[in-house]
């Protein structure tokens, strides 16, 4: 039974820390669901639609019911009634009165305004929400390049490692037949310790880009985790500008959000306007009365009424407070138009020089590889000492760390003008030259 339980305990260990590979899709999916910045936008949607439901319920009908039970008695003298030997006082009475009533605004321009300000406030609510979930896409992918970045550079130093660890044999192996000095061997074994040394450094980073990543995505602190997916060049088609950028204002949620807002104030200040303009409505009752329950009669009223404001300082107060609040508004709206032209600009050039870096550091990765081979066939022939090796060493070593920020670079410029043309939660593959 004993060891029944251990196997079943070590199973269970083994499944939990069992490392879970995430593709890109797969990350930003974790995200749109667990980031806190999602989970409070959404939470605003409700508030809007509260909001508006308060503003409807200002047109619709009211009905209340109610009941009363009167016990009481009256002064005539204080009625202005007075007669000789009545007396002054009514004896107590009782009555009792069960009545529904309602009410309906018949016209009512600044409820109505009012409704239609907080439908585009929950509009811009709804925008400002799906804006938070394509920054969301964008900040998780930035972090899945790191992480595949870090994942790269580990690579890279593996390989370093074991071609160092085979350098070192091999200048060992020359020294025991002489055809080596011990300078050789120590500075292999230099080498050797320098790329052992910038291993550990790279798992480290390694690591620590998951544990960002894990945060991000709503993950336990801890997870196992790693990406999927590797860094790979993807070509992307790269628009023109000003076609971009007619394309992103059309696009982008936070803008359409500061629109939106916009339309929601023009609809505050009609009705503000309206405040001074007639309120018709119509207001009933109906129930019966009566001394008794056997004698109770039914009674009822219906009216019109009609209500005009005749001086209202406030009006002014609120009128100023929202043309300052329009002008500032409009002035929001301008700067983010320029931001995301920008943006959109900032992005294109970005693309095309990560492209071309990608290029200029593969060819630059490849003629240092072929340098370290020459280098290795020069040491092991005998023809020179293992100092062009080591120099080669750290070419490829540079060459390839240039390579890997290369490609993330590109691979970022491709989600940020993603980004900076609106809705990348469905269309960032293809900025990342995908199907």
């Amino acid at each position: 039974m004993v060891f029944l339980l251990c196997g079943l305990t070590s199973s269970a260990t083994a499944q939990q820390l069992s490392v879970k590979r995430l593709t890109l899709k797969e990350a930003i999916d974790l995200a749109l669901r667990n980031n806190l910045g999602v989970l409070l936008a959404r939470s605003q949607i409700g508030e809007a639609e509260g909001t508006t439901e308060r503003q409807f319920s200002a047109l619709l009908p009211r009905v209340n019911g109610g009941a009363q039970a009167s016990l009481q008695n009256r002064n005539l003298q204080v009625a202005g009634i007075s007669f000789p030997g009545v007396p002054s006082t009514v004896p107590p009475y009782a009555f009792y009165d069960f009545r529904v009533t309602g009410s309906q605004p018949l016209i009512d321009r600044q409820a109505w305004h009012g409704w239609k300000a907080s439908t585009q406030q929950e509009h811009s609510a709804r925008l400002s929400y799906q804006d938070t979930r394509e920054l969301v896409v964008r900040q998780a992918a930035g972090l899945y390049f790191a992480s595949e970045a870090a994942a790269a550079r580990v690579q890279a130093a593996e390989s370093r490692v074991t071609t160092s660890e085979a350098l070192e044999k091999l200048a060992r192996d020359r020294r025991s037949q002489g055809l080596a000095t011990g300078v050789d061997v120590v500075r292999a074994q230099v080498q050797l310790a320098r790329d052992q040394q910038n291993l550990l450094v790279a798992q480290n980073a390694y690591q620590t880009s998951l544990l960002s990543l894990a945060h991000f995505l709503g993950l336990a602190p801890g997870t196992p985790l790693e990406p999927a997916e590797q860094l790979q060049f993807h070509p992307v088609e790269i628009p023109a500008p000003e076609q971009a950028f007619n394309a992103a204002l059309a696009a982008r949620s936070d803008y359409r959000a500061l629109v939106a807002q916009r339309e929601a104030l023009v609809e505050r200040q009609k009705a503000t306007r309206a405040r001074y303009l007639p309120r018709l409505g119509v207001t009933a009752d109906y129930g019966e009365i009566g001394r008794t329950f056997g004698s109770m009669t039914a009674t009822g009223t219906l009216a019109g009424n009609l209500s005009i404001t005749l001086f209202d300082r406030d009006r002014k107060g609120e009128r100023d407070q929202l043309s300052s609040r329009m002008a500032g508004l409009n002035a929001q709206i301008d700067d983010l138009a320029r931001t995301i032209d920008q943006d959109v600009r900032q992005a294109i050039l970005d693309l095309r020089s990560t492209e071309e870096q990608v290029k200029v550091t593969d060819a630059v990765l490849n003629l240092s590889r072929r340098e370290l081979e020459l280098a290795q066939d020069r040491f092991k022939n005998g023809l020179g000492d293992n100092v062009e090796v080591v120099t080669a060493q750290d070419a490829v070593a540079g060459a390839q760390n240039e390579s890997i920020a290369a490609l993330a670079r590109h691979a970022d410029a491709g989600m940020a003008l993603a980004r900076a043309l609106g809705a990348p939660e469905t269309s960032y593959q293809m900025y990342m030259g995908k199907p």
